[in-house]
């Protein structure tokens, strides 16, 4: 899947100035149940590992996880956290994640990141 790389330099650049806008996917359905496989949350964020901000490549970037999509754990539960610049420079991708939540029945939690203490941001 290619983008436009200005276009997605030119949104990263504006998001850096706006809060972070962010969801999480949990690994319980809605009716409780915890999701299997166990290792769900790093499947998907392999899979999404390719979208990431222009130039962040690297020589080992088909190693790491994305910035935008990251497994993560939110009070004890494991989770993947989805970031909306994601939408920005592939909403394919973007909606493929919250498709992935609906088809699984997943709940889904909206957050917000907050500058850590003492940033001044």
């Amino acid at each position: 899947m290619l983008f436009n790389q200005a276009a997605a330099m030119a949104n990263h650049a504006q998001s850096r100035n706006a809060p972070a806008r962010e969801f999480f996917i949990l690994g319980i359905t809605n009716e409780g149940k915890k999701f299997r496989p166990s290792d769900w949350a790093e499947r998907l964020c392999g899979v999404m590992s390719c979208f990431r901000p222009a130039g962040s490549g690297g020589l080992n970037a088909h190693l790491k996880y994305s910035p935008y999509v990251r497994p993560t754990f939110l009070n004890g539960t494991k989770a993947v956290m989805v970031h909306e610049d994601l939408r920005g420079i592939e909403p394919l991708a973007y909606q493929f994640v919250l498709d992935f939540a609906k088809d699984n029945n997943l709940q889904v939690v909206d957050a917000c990141l907050l500058p850590e203490a003492g940033t001044g941001s």
